[in-house]
């Protein structure tokens, strides 16, 4: 996955976790979740300069992936998740769902996104997100028919935005992680 790509992840990562690290949180805990937040969204901002200045972090030519990494089957993609938002947010207001179901219904229509960038990018990896947002998005439609409805955002936002956080963080070490010059047996 290039630079960009890890960058909007993290991006929306952190906005999960600014958004939804509330009660029923401890306002502390949800003060800590939120700061960490914000230092991995910065972290990963570092290490992608740094790969981008050392050169190691380019995409692969479209020569070596078929397609360019965000082209038209990359907007299909988009759009189809721009129009699962839309109807299934008209479905949960018709159906009176509880607010907390938004959360929930955006975790999984991005988590159920990422599938197609699976195969679109040549990348595995990218299902482990996949099937962990739609977990979590899942997860949070059935809590919001229970007593448990205030979690929700916990479970679908928080999670969602760590997962997508981690994820972006592991994107960009790689280029480090897998740099001769940075193994042990280089010095």
């Amino acid at each position: 996955m290039p630079i960009l790509g890890g960058l909007i992840a993290a991006v929306f990562g952190t906005v999960f976790v600014m958004v939804n690290a509330n009660e029923p949180l401890n306002p502390t805990f949800g003060l800590i979740v939120r700061a960490l937040a914000g230092l991995a969204l910065a972290s990963y901002l570092i290490m992608a300069v740094v790969a981008l200045r050392r050169g190691v972090a380019a995409p692969p030519s479209p020569a070596d992936r078929g397609a360019s990494w965000f082209g038209v089957k990359y907007w299909l993609v988009v759009v189809g998740e721009l129009v699962l938002f839309a109807a299934g947010s008209a479905v949960l207001r018709l159906l009176d769902a509880p607010p907390q179901t938004g959360v929930a219904w955006v975790a999984f229509v991005v988590g159920i996104h990422f599938i197609p960038f699976a195969s679109l990018w040549r990348q595995r990896s990218i299902l482990v997100p996949a099937y962990l947002l739609t977990a979590y998005g899942l997860a949070g439609l059935i809590m919001a028919l229970t007593s448990a409805v205030a979690w929700t955002p916990i479970v679908s936002g928080v999670l969602s935005g760590l997962t997508l956080l981690a994820g972006s963080l592991y994107v960009a070490s790689r280029p480090t992680r897998s740099d001769p010059a940075n193994s042990p047996t280089a010095n």
